[in-house]
């Protein structure tokens, strides 16, 4: 805040001295004297979006360190205080790589649109992280999950089956953001970040409660945010599936001794299990084909439900909102004119243009509410797939997309406890 008065201040002061100059000339030496050239300075922004970026890479690299050499849970948790203040409350929250998921789906479909280096770079530098080690960008270093982290004290648990049906939303919460940016209505994410108005000291207080609402919910629950909203930890969540290297509380054999499940704020641990009930192989292979059948079902079903209804979800963009207010107003003469329609038509503004526009609108939502509902039918299908998979496990197992490397359970591990 400071630094942006200050900016504020430095730039109006340019503007008078400008003034200044222009109004009281330099004086013409005959004596051949030629003035300096003085250079002034300029806010200092392209140095600040490379310090993010050094600081994005080098925390996350501690994290790496910390997680998996040191099994420290201290120094992950030094890099969530650093996160809050800095990426939190100094830089204000943004850009941040949550928010990125806009631009970057803006870039995509919008050849117009000229995305900033340091914001493609704040997209995919944690996808790369959590490619090699899983989500290292959701331990500490991502200023919304290190708030909730910081004030988390005890972890009421949700039963397995609401925790695993509520981690559906943050899919559907990522196609609804993609809607949006791809057909320029509005950032979803920004809109609704529950806490940029904490770190900005101001805002929205319709916003500024839900996220103090989220926070107190963490001093009970770990992460409601992270589990079951973050739309970019939900893509973060395919690629640390997938990571190079999974995280393991322990390098020694485990004990069961059952800590480590407890400790785990995210719920992140599968425990060891054995199927009580012997099943024939065919009736496992029966559900699993259903299942597989079910999954483009899904998935074609989503898609044209949400296109049918993308006409409705059009009235997010201005152009669209517009035309209905006009012709709402056209249609009904006696209707009071809007503010809206009063400065439409005050412009000059013609009708049949903005026609075009939303009918181009409209072929776009569309298209893209189709690839929305599918991603939903698809996401929605696959769980039901993985939840039909059943496998035995002899010990306590990190299950590696939902674990966000908080490192709560290294300290809980009596074999991290012991000497080598």
């Amino acid at each position: 805040m400071r630094r942006r008065v200050f900016l504020s201040i430095f730039g109006i002061l340019s503007c008078l001295m400008v003034m200044a100059e222009a109004r009281f000339p330099k004086p013409d030496f005959t004596s051949g004297y030629e003035y300096p050239n003085i250079s002034h300075g300029v806010p200092m922004e392209q140095f600040w979006n490379v310090l993010d970026i050094v600081l994005l890479v080098g925390m996350m690299s501690l994290v790496v360190w910390a997680a998996y050499k040191k099994r420290s849970r201290a120094v992950i948790y030094s890099t969530s205080l650093v996160s809050v203040g800095y990426f939190g409350f100094f830089r204000s929250g943004c850009v941040c790589s949550v928010g990125s998921l806009q631009n970057v789906t803006l870039a995509l479909t919008d050849s117009d649109y000229h995305l900033p280096w340091y914001v493609l770079l704040i997209f995919l530098l944690p996808i790369v992280f959590a490619l090699l080690f899983g989500r290292v960008f959701c331990s500490g270093v991502c200023p919304l999950g290190a708030l909730q982290e910081l004030v988390n004290v005890r972890n009421f648990r949700l039963s397995r089956a609401v925790s695993s049906a509520l981690t559906t939303i943050p899919w559907i919460y990522l196609a609804f953001t993609i809607l949006y940016a791809a057909t320029r209505s509005q950032f979803l994410v920004c809109r609704l970040d529950p806490f940029i108005g904490i770190f900005r000291l101001g805002g929205d207080l319709g916003m500024i409660v839900f996220g103090v609402i989220l926070l107190i919910m963490s001093v009970f629950i770990g992460r409601p945010f992270c589990q079951f909203l973050c739309p970019y930890g939900a893509v973060l969540s395919v690629f640390s599936s997938l990571s190079w290297k999974k995280m393991e509380i322990t390098q020694k054999s485990c004990i069961n001794c059952a800590l480590c499940d407890k400790s785990c704020p995210v719920d992140a641990i599968h425990q060891p299990q054995s199927s009580k009930t012997k099943e024939s192989r065919s009736t496992g292979v029966r559900r699993i084909v259903l299942m597989s059948i079910l999954l483009p079902l899904f998935t074609i079903a989503c898609g044209i439900l949400l296109r049918q209804n993308s006409d409705a979800l059009s009235r997010a963009h201005k152009d669209v909102y517009l035309y209905e207010l006009v012709m709402a107003q056209q249609n009904n003469p006696d209707m009071d004119e809007c503010l809206e329609v009063e400065t439409f038509n005050a412009m000059g503004g013609n009708i049949d243009e903005l026609k075009a526009k939303v009918e181009k609108v409209r072929e776009d939502y569309a298209f893209y509410a189709t690839l929305a509902g599918c991603l939903m039918g698809f996401v929605i299908g696959f769980k039901l797939l993985k939840w039909s998979l059943k496998r035995s496990r002899k010990t306590y197992e990190i299950d590696s997309a939902r674990c966000t490397m908080c490192g709560k359970c290294f300290n809980y591990c009596p074999q991290n406890l012991t000497k080598k």
